[in-house]
């Protein structure tokens, strides 16, 4: 959600549309902010069928940032989550919507190839990198939210 462009809209002239999406593919997709002793991971989730971006998080590679993931994901009433086998996913999802693999998580990987082609600083042997954390992911929210809603920030 762009909190930031929210504050400036008139909620009287705000149409929101919730959709079902059914079956999601998550994942998340490594980088650094300074030096790879200071990892920064991508957490985001795709519709399966059209591809787009339901949400994404920003942090470790550790439970709690997944929890952050998947609250924001409960509006939208998903029935399957096709994820690779990270410990993570089978911790906390239930296995009767949980599909771990590789077979249906060809778009969510699609994506991770697309960021990183478009965005320098998330090459692995790059000497474009960021220097903070914030500006990381104001730089990879940015690129999310034009490439994926078209808005821009």
């Amino acid at each position: 959600m762009h909190t930031a462009l929210l504050r400036t809209l008139n909620p009287e002239q705000v149409a929101v549309d919730i959709e079902q999406a059914g079956e999601a593919e998550m994942d998340e997709m490594w980088s650094f902010v300074g030096n790879k002793g200071n990892p920064r991971w991508l957490w985001h989730a795709i519709d399966h069928h059209t591809g787009m971006v339901l949400a994404y998080v920003f942090g470790r590679r550790k439970d709690e940032v997944f929890l952050r993931l998947k609250a924001l994901l409960e509006p939208f009433g998903l029935t399957r989550f096709y994820t690779d086998h990270w410990g993570a996913y089978t911790r906390h999802l239930d296995p009767e919507v949980h599909s771990p693999g590789k077979r249906n998580t060809q778009k969510i990987e699609r994506t991770h190839l697309t960021l990183r082609t478009r965005i320098k600083r998330l090459v692995r042997k790059t000497i474009c990198f960021s220097k903070s954390t914030q500006m990381h992911d104001i730089v990879l929210g940015l690129f999310v939210n034009r490439y994926a809603f078209g808005l821009l920030a």
